[in-house]
């Protein structure tokens, strides 16, 4: 009050000294006025109306428990349109195999290769979780008129894998983890180079399914180069060269994308869902 009194002429003081000593009437009681339900209404934002309120994207008070967003909708038809594209360049509808006689168990994304030679139980296993090298962020941009899939590389998955050799009868394992090396820009490679390297060795307890760090293990950067060319030769002397790891990397590649697949539709399937 005493702010609007500061803005009356000064003509009318005395009028506003009379104001002050009478007490402001009551004003009259407002009715109460409850606005009218509407039906819920599909958004095509983040806002929806729900009994004519505006309310925050949840569970509509209606009581369907859906949630009504348009982004669940453009989502679903994009995974409608990534899955068909992924299936047409899918390259193995079911995956290659392993020449020299090695049988595939299959287990979720890990994989298991088993072979027995003279006496010998050869196993390596792998996991395609993030075993797709990533991308350089130097990479241009497609250029105008030029479609995405000719401008994007083909994704190949080269992931670690463990190679174990067991004696028959044997307590201990001879446990090799192997890797492909990322290849360096600007080093030409020779010919007949391997395309993957022995990066630890170790022997572990048969039976044993978690690489126990108390055990000796030897790491191959500090290594004697004779001695790691006979480790390599001693893994090529029960199949796992380089016709070998390309064959894997093959193999590797397909379950990769074959999981990518189901990772979609599962992915369409939690979405679409109410």
């Amino acid at each position: 009050m005493l702010r609007l009194l500061r803005r009356v002429p000064r003509a009318l003081g005395s009028a506003a000294a009379g104001l002050r000593a009478a007490p402001a009437p009551a004003p009259p009681p407002r009715p109460l006025l409850q606005p009218a339900p509407r039906p819920c209404v599909r958004p095509f934002g983040l806002l929806r109306v729900c009994a004519g309120l505006p309310r925050a994207r949840g569970p509509c008070s209606c009581g369907c428990s859906e949630l009504h967003t348009q982004g669940d909708k453009a989502f679903v038809e994009f995974l409608n349109d990534e899955i068909k594209e992924e299936k047409k360049i899918q390259k193995h509808k079911s995956l290659p195999k392993m020449s020299g006689g090695w049988e595939l168990e299959v287990n979720g994304t890990e994989a298991k290769l088993v072979q027995k030679v003279a006496g010998e139980k050869i196993t390596v296993t792998f996991n395609i979780n993030n075993s797709i090298p990533p991308t350089f962020d130097g990479e241009e941009e497609p250029s105008q008129g030029q479609k995405v899939e000719e401008q994007e590389p083909e994704l190949t998955s080269t992931p670690n894998f463990v190679v174990e050799v067991v004696k028959d009868g044997g307590r201990k394992a001879l446990v090799l983890d192997c890797h492909y090396p990322e290849d360096e820009v600007g080093q030409e490679e020779e010919e007949e180079s391997d395309i993957f390297s022995i990066r630890e060795v170790s022997f572990q307890s048969v039976g044993e399914s978690d690489w126990k760090d108390t055990n000796y293990t030897l790491n191959t950067d500090s290594l004697d180069w004779a001695l790691y060319d006979h480790l390599m030769d001693f893994l090529a002397d029960r199949g796992v060269d380089n016709t070998f790891a390309d064959e894997l990397v093959e193999l590797s590649t397909a379950l990769e994308h074959q999981e990518y697949i189901t990772f979609l539709e599962d992915l369409k399937g939690f979405v679409k869902s109410p």
